[in-house]
């Protein structure tokens, strides 16, 4: 025990205990600034790829494997900032701006949820039976930082009188997308990706076609209300479910929001 403890003293110094926390503090501040974009799925599949490949060579003799790794991971380390130029920049700015980089609280507030979905399942039939078109974007787990950066930001409450004044015909922001994040509306008037799939009804037009094309690439959910039917669809994974309402929209929702992958949740812990 005496030897144990001569050992410990001798290389736990305070120097090796602020190198650790230093280099914590670094990897902390690579992955909030990444925290909220599309690049931060891909950073956590990059993540993944490096330990499995390193426990590959780690464990098996393949030599030829392990130089062309050798060779290989060098030169990722200099394309990484080229590929994440954007969102680096936009992390630095945005902690320019606020000095802050703890992420939002309230994620998996239960009755906020509920409140919310209330609210939505209101303002979706009220603007049906209006015919006004409106599209509404959750975001999940994948961050859409990139998606909120294209409107006005709001950073409000969620109220059906509020998205049925955002979405009154002929004011400035009825024509984009509202975005909500952690229980909040945080932009309005956002631009969406459009979706390439086939559209088989005549009656879903581009907001359909946004909507289902920011659930192709992310497991946001997208709630469209169409101006010229009125019909409430909910777009998720790909998929538009048709001709709900406003008690239907609010089951799928709470269904859908509730049943995140296990590793997802873990992952982003």
């Amino acid at each position: 025990m005496s030897d144990l403890g001569w050992l410990l003293s001798r290389a736990v110094q305070p120097i090796s205990v602020l190198d650790i926390l230093l280099v914590t503090a670094l990897f902390y501040l690579i992955l909030m600034l990444f925290r909220g974009t599309r690049a931060e799925s891909l950073l956590r599949g990059l993540t993944l790829l490096a330990i499995t490949l390193w426990l590959v060579g780690l464990f098996l003799p393949i030599t030829a494997f392990n130089w062309l790794m050798r060779l290989v991971f060098p030169a990722l380390v200099f394309a990484l900032p080229v590929i994440f130029q954007p969102e680096i920049r936009r992390g630095l700015e945005r902690l320019g701006r606020t000095g802050v980089l703890i992420p939002g609280l309230g994620r998996n507030n239960h009755a906020e949820m509920a409140r919310v979905f209330d609210e939505l399942g209101r303002a979706s039939v009220l603007l049906s039976e209006r015919k006004r078109g409106a599209l509404i974007v959750m975001e999940r787990e994948t961050g859409l930082q990139d998606y909120i950066d294209t409107g006005v930001d709001l950073d409000a409450d969620i109220s059906a009188a509020l998205l049925l004044t955002i979405f009154y015909p002929d004011t400035p922001l009825h024509d984009g997308a509202v975005m909500i994040r952690n229980w909040r509306l945080a932009a309005a008037g956002c631009l969406l990706p459009l979706s390439d799939s086939l559209m088989s009804d005549e009656h879903l037009g581009t907001r359909h076609r946004a909507g289902l094309g920011i659930s192709e690439g992310t497991d946001a959910l997208a709630i469209v209300v169409s101006e010229e039917t009125g019909i409430i669809s909910l777009a998720h994974n790909g998929h538009l479910t048709r001709n709900l309402n406003g008690e239907q929209l609010q089951r799928r929702l709470t269904a859908l929001y509730t049943q995140r992958p296990v590793l997802n949740r873990w992952w982003r812990r």
